[in-house]
């Protein structure tokens, strides 16, 4: 076997390797798209590991859940929901994604955004 052709066969193993990458990454982009249950965490009125996406298709239930370490309340805008969290007491949400856009979720009070809730089309 010639080096070229050596080459032409690795060069033929990454290309399949980068495209089977690529597919199991969109693949998996469109797990978040589904109603799997995100849970937030607050620890001082801030959220850990920083602002949660949650991704969610038009049609589709939101779901999620919220801890927190401080008192305050949920707010949802775009859809108005709000509830109150509190230490010990966690809050769920579940409710279909009607409305497409970008919505803030923050502890109400504090001003702070802890959630992103985008509703795709």
């Amino acid at each position: 076997m010639t080096a070229t052709r050596r080459w032409a066969i690795v060069g033929g193993f990454v290309v399949v390797a980068v495209v089977a990458f690529v597919i199991a990454q969109s693949g998996s982009n469109s797990r978040k798209d589904s109603n799997k249950l995100v849970h937030v965490v607050v620890k001082g009125g801030k959220p850990v590991g920083g602002i949660r996406k949650i991704v969610v298709a038009k049609g589709k239930p939101v779901r999620f859940d919220v801890t927190s370490d401080v008192s305050d309340e949920i707010h949802v805008h775009g859809y108005n929901f709000k509830k109150d969290v509190s230490p010990g007491h966690p809050v769920s949400f579940d409710f279909p994604a009607k409305i497409d856009g970008v919505f803030v979720v923050e502890l109400e009070s504090r001003s702070e955004q802890i959630a992103s809730l985008e509703v795709t089309p």
